[in-house]
């Protein structure tokens, strides 16, 4: 995973502030060629820095407004093939394997609670989990969100002699 130099961090603040505009507005707005701004757009496309669009859909739109967080105990040996399972259930929109007492942490999603209690048995059907414990999203407080942590992060960088002469360098 590469570091973000301060251009690029300017470039996807743009893009987080105006997902739609063209690479053309970017340098206009950020006094970069638009050779510059298409370039590390596509660098930072394909080394994963944007994520798919995917992710920008709201489930609740797609007809499942209810979310739930479930820790799945399992066999720590049958963790590939429970994996594996847990792919072909579609409300499982998110796992992750976590530390304590859980071993995956999955963000579930459903039309309401009897889909739920479906999803919470076809888990528990899976060869290996031992339980799981569901936790309902009662509403989402702070929603996901880069904006602090890139200004954060040009925040620190600046006053470094060497970026701010790379920023000077890249705005002609």
């Amino acid at each position: 995973m590469q570091q973000l130099d301060v251009t690029d961090i300017r470039i996807l603040q743009a893009l987080s502030a105006a997902p739609k505009a063209s690479a053309v507005a970017i340098a206009a707005e950020l006094g970069l060629s638009r050779n510059t701004v298409q370039s590390r757009m596509a660098r930072l496309d394909l080394s994963g820095a944007l994520l798919p669009f995917e992710q920008r859909i709201n489930p609740a739109f797609l007809g499942f407004p209810l979310a739930s967080f479930v820790n799945i105990h399992i066999q720590q040996r049958k963790l590939g093939a429970i994996v594996a399972k847990l792919r072909l259930i579609p409300e499982i929109i998110e796992a992750h394997g976590v530390t304590g007492s859980a071993d995956i942490l999955a963000r579930v999603v459903a039309s309401g609670a009897e889909e739920l209690f479906r999803v919470n048995g076809a888990i528990l059907d899976i060869d290996g989990v031992e339980r799981a414990d569901t936790s309902l999203s009662m509403a989402e407080l702070i929603p996901r969100r880069t904006s602090t942590l890139m200004a954060q992060r040009l925040a620190s960088t600046q006053g470094s002699p060497a970026l701010a002469t790379a920023v000077s360098h890249e705005a002609h």
